[in-house]
């Protein structure tokens, strides 16, 4: 039995939108529900009228009312949801006025800047109507290239307003990895930003951009965001305007907010493309219905929150936080690296700005408390009420650190989904108690199960995660994707009819979940299969090893472990350290983790979102083609593995 480590008080239970949301069935539905199992069990066998309530509870604004919920319960892919309903995204993020902080910036080595309800509102508007005038109009693509900055909030409401798609990567991203996505999808106008900062360091990104729309001759405009220079000089992109001499000088401009149907596109994201050429999803209001159910009723944002998630805006998440406008909420955005000027850096924002609920990554945990970092101790955390973890799986030593040197009385939900949904499969919950190494819960209105590999639903036992009945923030489509067959290949390949999303889960016997890691990267030593999560848990408390990752390697007709490790600073792999290594290993998990090989290696490659690439070093040990160098933040980690020949000793 996994080791609690906090339970909701009574007022915290009283107080949660899960209560009121309970409260609310009892009144207008007439359903009484005692518990999360009976709610969730509720939500999953009367899909239809669960949406409904979660659209009625939210009050999520429509000029046209649906005249059916979901079209089929029973069927994946193409139910048609909330048909007849017509209603605008943007609108629904910006139905709080007044002069209470909506967004508030914190760039690397900048004064904090904030942007009020009522700016947000008349910056947006008139944004929209320069675009417009531009010759934006609905279904046009407009992309950001953009740092996580206010400006970019006001780019992709404006462009939704307009009934335009919003696309969206990180300026780290190199050329080729922008073009990868952006050349995909025509866009007809792109924001940018001069440069950004990271780490201490000042970076130019005009250079880049001029690069990338030599290669997008669908764009017409570009709009450039003064940031990293007082007066870039931006003359020499054709067809490109400072933002603030682009934007109407109107200053009683209102929005017109284009009303479309429920599957008009309003996003356009990317898989992570370490596999070929990203994957262009397609999302619509769907991922508004579900962030307010995740944000409201999972994460229980209110309007006095402070909520912070340290993410770009290439990753999901800076979707998700944002959607938190549509709750009155104050968001708060971070550009830079979360360890400059020092491991502190993200506490003091928490302490400055009285976050109340932080989100961050399962890695960023890991590497605070490599680092010996010890912020509840540091740090005035007395407002932080909820940490939201994702990304990775989190470890159970992680889960203990946080209780134990950043804040004993408050939630700790690790989550789990995916930018494929934006948004997740497993989430927190205000009136259950945490357990070291468990997700909290399933999330409502999403039917998750765990099947083994003939497609038979297990319980308490490793398997497929999967999703047996239609959700509404799946995506609408593959761009480009002739006959959905991408769309199909993608998800509902492994099983037929099945939502297969790619992770390896338990469910536990009291309803939470364990998630081991990507059924990509599972080891299969012996033939049975095995999740790197167990593995890197048991890394992390080696206290000499900064990072590792385990790969499957082929090998005499069977399939073996290799260990990768990043040593410390200063700190060399020695015969003694690969035998405390596999003994700590072979006691905490089983014997079929333990690695043949433990191999020290310079660096660790990941993804610009953080996730480590197994599949890169699997395919470099094997000397197999790495298809797509540009999803990799740091490519050249990968030279190391190519030529391992200690790798081909017995």
């Amino acid at each position: 039995m996994a080791k609690k480590l906090w339970s909701p008080s009574r007022k915290r239970k009283q107080n949660a939108n899960l209560t009121k949301f309970t409260d609310f069935l009892d009144k207008t539905r007439g359903k009484k529900i005692h518990n999360y199992e009976e709610l969730y069990q509720w939500s999953i066998e009367n899909i239809s009228e669960f949406w409904s309530a979660v659209w009625d509870f939210c009050d999520i604004k429509s000029s046209k009312l649906y005249h059916r919920v979901v079209s089929d319960e029973n069927q994946m892919p193409g139910v048609k949801w909330f048909e007849g309903a017509e209603l605008n995204f943007a609108e629904n993020l910006l139905c709080f006025r007044g002069q209470k902080p909506a967004l508030i910036f914190k760039g690397e080595g900048q004064e904090i800047r904030k942007v009020n309800y009522n700016e947000l509102y008349g910056l947006t508007a008139r944004l929209a109507k320069s675009m417009r005038e531009s010759g934006i109009q609905k279904g046009d693509r407009v992309a950001g290239f953009l740092p996580n900055m206010p400006e970019t909030v006001v780019a992709m409401l404006a462009t939704t307003s307009i009934g335009a798609v919003w696309s969206s990567c990180s300026p780290d991203f190199g050329i080729k990895g922008a073009l990868d996505r952006f050349s995909q999808i025509f866009p007809k106008m792109l924001f940018c930003a001069d440069g950004y900062y990271y780490n201490g360091k000042k970076f130019n990104s005009l250079e880049k951009v001029s690069e990338i729309i030599k290669n997008l001759p669908s764009l017409e405009k570009i709009i450039v965001v003064p940031y990293a220079e007082k007066n870039s000089d931006v003359s020499r992109l054709p067809s490109a305007v400072n933002f603030y001499d682009f934007i109407s000088q109107d200053r009683n401009a209102e929005c017109v907010f284009e009303q479309v149907t429920f599957d008009h596109p309003v996003y356009i994201m990317y898989t992570s493309g370490t596999t070929g050429l990203p994957k262009c999803i397609v999302q619509g209001s769907g991922v508004l219905i579900n962030h307010f159910k995740e944000l409201k009723l999972h994460t229980d944002v209110k309007a006095d929150d402070v909520i912070f998630y340290y993410t770009t805006c290439g990753w999901m998440m800076w979707n998700w936080l944002v959607s938190s406008l549509a709750l009155g909420a104050t968001i708060v955005l971070f550009d830079g690296s979360p360890f400059y000027p020092d491991t502190g850096a993200l506490f003091q924002l928490a302490e400055d700005l009285k976050i109340t609920i932080f989100g961050t990554s399962a890695k960023y945990l890991s590497e605070l408390e490599k680092r010996g970092a010890k912020p509840g101790w540091q740090y005035n955390l007395q407002s932080l009420q909820t940490i939201l973890s994702t990304g990775s799986p989190l470890s159970e030593a992680s889960f203990e650190y946080v209780y134990r040197d950043i804040k004993k009385d408050v939630l700790l939900a690790s989550i789990s989904g995916g930018t494929d949904l934006n948004g997740c499969f497993a989430l927190g919950n205000s009136l259950l108690p945490v357990y070291s190494g468990e997700l909290q819960c399933r999330a409502l209105g999403m039917k998750v199960e765990v099947f083994d590999d003939e497609g038979n639903s297990i319980a308490e036992q490793q398997g497929e995660l999967v999703c047996t009945a239609p959700f509404p923030s799946a995506p609408l489509f593959f761009w480009n994707d002739q006959n959905n067959q991408k769309y199909q290949e993608a998800y509902f390949e492994k099983y037929p009819g099945i939502w297969c999303h790619g992770d390896i889960a338990k469910i536990t016997k009291t309803g939470s979940m364990v998630i081991y890691g990507r059924s990509d990267d599972t080891l299969k030593p012996a033939g049975v299969r095995i999740g790197t999560a167990e593995i890197y848990r048991q890394m992390e408390t080696i206290q000499e090893v900064s990072d590792s990752i385990a790969v499957g390697q082929d090998w005499q007709g069977d399939n073996r472990v290799i260990l990768f490790v990043k040593m410390k600073e200063g700190i060399e792999l020695t015969e003694e350290l690969v035998n405390k290594i596999k003994l700590r290993i072979r006691e905490n998990a089983t014997p079929r983790h333990v690695p043949a090989k433990v191999i020290a290696v310079p660096d660790i490659p990941y993804t610009f979102n953080g996730k480590k690439v197994a599949s890169a070093v699997k395919n470099a040990i094997h000397g197999k083609p790495i298809k797509n160098l540009n999803a990799i933040a740091n490519p050249e980690a990968l030279e190391f593995y190519k030529n391992i020949l200690e790798l081909q000793e017995d």
